[in-house]
């Protein structure tokens, strides 16, 4: 019995150990998954920059390092002043942000450097009827102009938030699969066909009868499962919770009342017998009391 409880101990402690495994290397990917995709979107927004510059023709100044300038807004600037066609500039995002995998709807403005107005803007949404264009076509004058983009709350988090719960119903699946498995209580086995004597009392658990100095005493199915656990055992406690699961388990439904009238009915039948009686072990269960 020892031998059992260390080895479902080991297999727990084991298991345990491995679910722990299990979130903590999620949770270690959901992070660095994260972090990599949005250093890849500074580098696709670095590009964008690049690909603006190139197209109004200039090859060697800078696209300076990309800010973060409010939660899911990032700026690009530049380090000369340039020009800039509207239907270029929207073609390079659509182009480029489409193998950001997380982003679905966005806004750019350009901004004006002197004056921080709005030089340029437009929506851009998964939905293409949603999208919103204007002024398509035209040059804008050579200027400093930073490019703000500000994508949809929530597409990198929403992403993250698939990972855990994939990882949490891993998680309950292998939480089931353990419960499943795990080795289920033995309980003392009982022998129909044996006919149990206990004081004047004559219990043949085959035929469901008693018999009573002489008298005999019928019992139904449910009464004389019950007897039999108690006459396996008498003179000694037998758990609340042993008697409700070996006799109603079967049937899918354990009724707390339903012990009690059972017990009320047999200590009835055994009343014959004033040596025999079915006490009450307070916080425990029950006892087939016996007298020599």
């Amino acid at each position: 019995m020892n031998n059992r409880k260390e080895l479902l101990s080991g297999k727990t402690k084991y298991v345990i150990a491995l679910l722990l495994l299990v979130l903590f290397s999620l949770v270690f990917f959901v992070n660095t998954n994260s972090d990599f995709d949005l250093s890849r979107r500074e580098v696709l927004l670095r590009r964008i920059g690049h690909e603006v510059l190139l197209q109004s023709g200039d090859s060697t100044s800078r696209v300076l390092p990309i800010k973060k300038i409010a939660e899911n807004e990032y700026q690009i600037s530049f380090e000369k002043e340039f020009s800039f066609v509207t239907d270029s500039l929207v073609n390079t995002t659509q182009r480029l942000l489409v193998k950001d995998y997380h982003v679905s709807d966005y806004i750019v403005n350009v901004i004006n450097c002197d004056n921080s107005s709005v030089a340029y803007g437009y929506a851009i949404s998964k939905n293409k009827k949603e999208d919103i264009l204007a002024c398509v076509g035209r040059k804008q004058p050579i200027a400093c102009y930073k490019i703000n983009i500000k994508f949809k709350p929530s597409d990198v988090v929403t992403a993250n938030y698939k990972y855990y719960l994939g990882g949490l119903a891993f998680l309950l699946l292998i939480g089931f699969v353990f419960w499943k498995l795990k080795p289920k209580k033995q309980l003392p086995k009982i022998d129909n066909n044996k006919l149990f004597t206990f004081g004047s009392v004559m219990f043949d658990a085959q035929k469901r009868q008693l018999e009573i100095n002489k008298e005999t005493i019928d019992l139904t199915a449910t009464e004389t499962r019950l007897l039999l656990i108690f006459a396996s055992s008498p003179n000694e406690t037998i758990e609340r919770s042993r008697l409700q699961k070996e006799i109603w388990e079967d049937e899918g439904v354990i009724v707390g009342r339903s012990l009690d009238m059972f017990i009320s009915k047999l200590r009835k039948k055994l009343e014959l017998d004033p040596n025999i009686n079915i006490v009450v072990v307070r916080g425990k269960g029950y006892k087939l009391e016996v007298d020599s």
